[in-house]
């Protein structure tokens, strides 16, 4: 898990927004067949094979999150982003890979589509469909959730739970889905 993109992104944008916490060595694994390690919980659950998802209590559009976008390579770029703000801004009770997804897609549209400049267009659609990673942390609800989009398949799956401690304590906590068994039928 740590050697990933997702992880390495969920990295930078613990150091960027909240700077001074503890950054976690690695994931504690979360099954489905099994209670989760101290600190796994609601609102966060585990959505079958598209990893974690969140229930949250409520919903609310038009809210404006900050961003940092990130793009690795150049002929072929892909693009990350890290969103810290309240989780009701992705304006959905349930929040799984696809909204995470969806939302990160959108606000990668809206910060670099320019109203005044037609060529920004195409760059900014390329750009929102080049998302492969996704941060969302939420520091006041002390969780955050991390998606990764298969550039091949599309398919999107959330890895990675993250549990904020209070500000007292600047603790990070990250849960990874535990690898599941591979069924064979007939």
């Amino acid at each position: 898990m740590t050697g990933r993109p997702v992880w390495r992104l969920l990295v930078r944008g613990l150091g960027v927004y909240l700077p001074g916490w503890t950054v976690p060595g690695g994931a504690l694994r979360v099954s489905a067949d099994a209670p989760g390690p101290d600190g796994f919980g609601p609102p966060a659950f585990l959505d079958g094979p598209t990893g974690f998802g969140l229930h949250l209590p409520e919903r609310r559009r038009g809210l404006e999150p900050d961003r940092e976008i990130y793009v690795r390579g150049r002929e072929d770029p892909s693009f990350g982003i890290v969103i810290a703000g309240p989780s009701a801004a992705i304006g959905s009770r349930v929040v799984d890979a696809a909204g995470l997804v969806r939302f990160a897609r959108r606000l990668t549209f809206e910060e670099l589509f320019d109203a005044g400049d037609a060529d920004s267009v195409p760059y900014a659609v390329r750009a929102a469909r080049a998302v492969e990673n996704v941060v969302f942390l939420d520091r006041a609800a002390g969780v955050g959730l991390c998606a990764e989009a298969d550039p091949l398949t599309g398919a999107v799956r959330c890895p990675v739970f993250v549990r904020l401690g209070t500000p007292a304590d600047r603790s990070v906590r990250a849960y990874g889905v535990a690898a599941q068994p591979v069924r064979s039928h007939s």
